[in-house]
C-alpha cells in the first residue's frame, strides 16, 4: 500500500485556535496536502469515507471538553488557564484517574481510536524527563518546553 503526506500549509499556533469539532475539522479543510491512500491521490482528506471516521473521533475531544469540561478538560500548570486534558501536564494521581476516565468515556462515544493518547503521553514524558536532565547534566532542556509548553497550553 503507497501512502505520501506531504504538508502544502501549516498554520500557526496564534491562527483561529480550534475550540470545538467543528472548528478543528475545518481547520483541515483546503489544506492542498497530497495524501495517498491505497495508492489512489486522495483530493480532500475531510471528506475521504475511510479517512473521516478519525477525524469523528479527534472531533470528539473538543466536543467532550466542551461538553463535559470537569472530565476532559483542566487548569494548565504553566498558564492557569483551563485547557483540554489532552494538552494537560498532569501533576498528581487525580489527573492521571481523569486521563483514564475521559478516554473510557471516548472510547465509549467514539468506538476507536481518538488519536490523541500518545501525545499526552509524550508531553508528560518530555516534561519529566527534560526536568531530569537538567538536573543531571545542567541542560536547559526543560525551560525551553515549559516556554514551548503554553503556546499549545492555550489551546483545546
Amino acid at each position: 500500500m503507497d501512502q505520501e503526506f506531504v504538508a502544502g500549509r501549516s498554520a500557526t499556533l496564534s491562527e483561529n485556535p480550534i475550540r470545538s469539532g467543528a472548528d478543528y475539522i475545518e481547520s483541515l479543510r483546503g489544506r492542498n496536502l497530497k495524501v495517498y491512500l491505497m495508492g489512489e491521490l486522495v483530493g480532500e482528506p475531510v471528506d475521504h469515507p475511510i479517512i473521516r471516521p478519525s477525524i469523528n473521533a479527534v472531533a470528539e475531544t473538543y466536543e467532550l471538553a466542551n461538553g463535559n469540561p470537569e472530565l476532559a478538560s483542566a487548569t494548565s500548570p504553566l498558564t492557569g488557564e483551563r485547557i483540554n486534558r489532552f494538552l494537560h501536564i498532569a501533576t498528581s494521581t487525580a489527573d492521571l484517574v481523569m486521563q483514564n476516565k475521559m478516554q473510557r468515556r471516548l472510547g465509549q462515544l467514539t468506538g476507536t481510536c481518538f488519536q490523541r493518547c500518545v501525545g499526552m503521553d509524550a508531553l508528560n514524558a518530555l516534561h519529566s524527563v527534560t526536568f531530569d536532565s537538567d538536573r543531571k547534566s545542567g541542560t536547559g532542556y526543560h525551560d525551553r518546553f515549559r516556554t514551548f509548553s503554553p503556546g499549545f497550553n492555550a489551546r483545546t
